[in-house]
C-alpha cells in the first residue's frame, strides 16, 4: 500500500536530472569493485572448519551492528495471552489472536499476533512467519480480527489519521489481488500462518523530520533512552528483526506449531527484517526475503539502482550513523550483502527478486554467488552453477540456496507463496 506509493514517488523523483548524478541504470558505468571472502577472517587468516565459521560468522555479523543495522537487542522475556478465537477460512482454519508482552505486569509495548492452523491437523504443523505492513486485519476478512490501533503512516484512503480504517480488512486476502496472502491455500499445503503488523514494533514515517522522533518510540521504550553519541545504536529494521525473533519464542512455546519447521519471510523492507533476523537467529530453517531492495540482498558497491545515499537520506531510521560514511563511497565499505547472506548457512536460503532496476535484482544474484561457497565449506549445495536465470526460471533454485524472479506489481504474489513452500517442503520432508 503505502510502501508501494513510496516506491513511485522515488522513481519520480529521481526522474530529475539532479537525482540521475546519484543513481545508475547503466551495467557498463559499474565501477570496479572487490568482495570480501566469507571464508576470511579480516585478519587474513581462512576458515578451515565449522568451528572457525563460527567464530567469522560472529564477526561478519559484529561488522553489521557496527557499521549498518546497529545493535541488535538482547532477547526478553514474554509474556502471551489469547484475547480471541475462533473457526475462520469457510471453517478449515483456527484463528487465534495472541497479545505478547514484555513486562510482568503486562504495561508498556506490545504485539498483537494474528495464528492460523488448519483445523484439522492432527500433529505440529510448520509455520509460514511474517510481519505486515496495514495490521492484521488485512489478512482475513473476518470481523473478529482486531482492527490494528498503532500508529501507521496515512494514505489517501485505507490509513486516516495515522490509523488504520475499516476499508483495510480483508485488503489482501483474496488471490485475485496484485499483493496477496493466500492463507487458504497455505492452509491446505499444511502450514500455520503467523504474522503481526510492523508498526506495533517501531512507527515508520515517511517525513524524515518525523523519523527521528516518531520511529524510536514502540518497543524502543524498552531499552531505554538512546545514547546519541553512539552510531551504531537500534534502528527500525534491528527492531523488527529483533520482533520476529520474539515470534519465533512465542512458536516454540506453542504446541500445535513446528518450531523445527519454519520459514522467515517478508516483503521490502520487511524482507530486509528478515533477512536480519534469519542471519542473527540460528533457530529460523528457512529464510526467504522478498524483494528486499537496496540494503537487504543485493551488492552495494555495484552501485546499481538504491544506493547508500538514497537510502541514508530517504530512510534515516532504519540503518545507523556509521552507514553514512558510505554514501557515494560504497567501495570503501569492508563488507557486502553476501557476507550478511553467509550467516544463514547451512540453513536454507531462497532470495525471490522482483524485475524492476531500482531493486538491482542482478545484484542479489550476484550477492548469492559471492555467499554461496560457505554452502559448500560446510557440506551443503550452493547456488546451482548457472547464469541469471530469466523471470519465472527457476533453475537457480538449489536444495539449500536458491533465487528467482519475477515481474508484475511489487508484494507478494501467489507466485511468492508457491514458491517458498515448494522450496521448504524439500527441507522440511527429511527432517525427523
Amino acid at each position: 500500500m503505502r510502501h508501494i506509493i513510496k516506491i513511485l514517488f522515488v522513481c519520480l523523483a529521481l526522474s530529475s536530472s539532479a537525482a540521475k548524478q546519484i543513481v545508475n541504470y547503466d551495467e557498463s558505468k559499474i565501477p570496479p569493485y572487490k568482495l570480501e571472502d566469507p571464508l576470511q577472517f579480516a585478519d587474513g587468516r581462512k576458515v578451515k572448519n565449522k568451528k572457525d565459521w563460527a567464530l567469522r560468522r560472529q564477526e561478519i555479523l559484529n561488522i553489521f551492528q557496527r557499521e549498518m543495522y546497529g545493535q541488535i537487542p538482547p532477547a526478553s522475556k514474554i509474556t502471551t495471552e489469547v484475547i480471541e478465537e475462533g473457526i475462520t477460512l469457510a471453517g478449515f482454519g483456527t484463528r487465534r489472536q495472541v497479545r505478547m508482552w514484555f513486562r510482568p505486569d503486562k504495561s508498556g509495548p506490545k504485539i498483537d499476533w494474528l495464528v492460523i492452523t488448519p483445523r484439522y491437523a492432527k500433529k505440529k504443523v510448520p509455520v509460514i512467519m511474517c510481519l505486515n505492513y496495514s495490521g492484521n486485519q488485512t489478512l482475513l476478512e473476518d470481523k473478529e480480527v482486531l482492527l490494528n490501533d498503532s500508529w501507521l503512516e496515512n494514505d489517501k484512503k485505507y490509513i486516516v489519521n495515522h490509523r488504520a480504517t475499516e476499508s483495510t480488512r480483508g485488503l489482501f486476502a483474496g488471490q485475485n489481488k496484485r499483493r496477496t496472502y493466500p492463507l487458504g491455500m497455505l492452509l491446505a499445503q499444511g502450514y500455520a500462518f503467523v504474522s503481526a503488523c510492523y508498526g506495533d514494533v517501531s512507527p515508520d514515517p515517511e517525513k524524515a523530520a518525523e523519523q527521528e522522533r516518531r520511529a524510536y518510540t514502540g518497543v524502543f521504550d524498552l531499552w531505554g533512552p538512546r545514547d546519541t553519541s553512539r552510531t551504531d545504536n537500534t534502528t527500525a529494521l534491528g527492531a523488527w528483526a529483533w520482533a520476529l525473533m520474539r515470534g519465533m519464542d512465542m512458536i516454540e512455546q506453542d504446541k500445535r506449531l513446528d518450531a523445527r519447521k519454519v520459514i522467515l519471510t517478508g516483503c521490502s523492507r520487511l524482507g530486509k527484517a528478515a533477512l536480519i533476523a534469519g542471519a542473527f537467529d540460528e533457530r529460523f530453517p528457512v529464510v526467504v526475503p522478498v524483494q528486499t531492495g537496496g540494503g537487504g540482498v543485493p551488492l552495494a558497491k555495484r552501485y546499481y539502482g538504491e544506493n547508500v545515499k538514497t537510502m541514508t537520506t530517504m530512510f534515516t531510521h532504519w540503518y545507523c550513523k556509521a552507514w553514512n560514511k558510505y554514501a557515494d563511497n560504497e567501495q570503501a565499505m569492508p563488507f557486502d550483502q553476501h557476507l550478511l547472506l553467509s550467516c544463514i548457512a547451512p540453513r536454507a536460503l531462497l532470495v525471490e527478486g522482483f524485475n524492476e532496476p531500482w531493486f538491482d535484482t542482478k545484484g542479489e544474484f550476484l550477492a548469492l554467488k559471492a555467499a554461496s561457497p560457505v554452502w559448500k565449506k560446510l557440506r551443503k549445495t550452493g547456488l546451482p552453477d548457472v547464469s541469471w536465470p530469466d523471470n519465472y526460471d527457476t533453475k537457480a533454485i538449489g536444495k539449500y540456496l536458491g533465487y528467482v524472479r519475477r515481474t508484475e506489481q511489487h508484494g507478494f504474489s501467489v507466485y511468492d507463496w508457491m514458491w517458498m513452500t515448494d522450496f521448504a517442503d524439500k527441507i522440511f520432508s527429511e527432517m525427523k
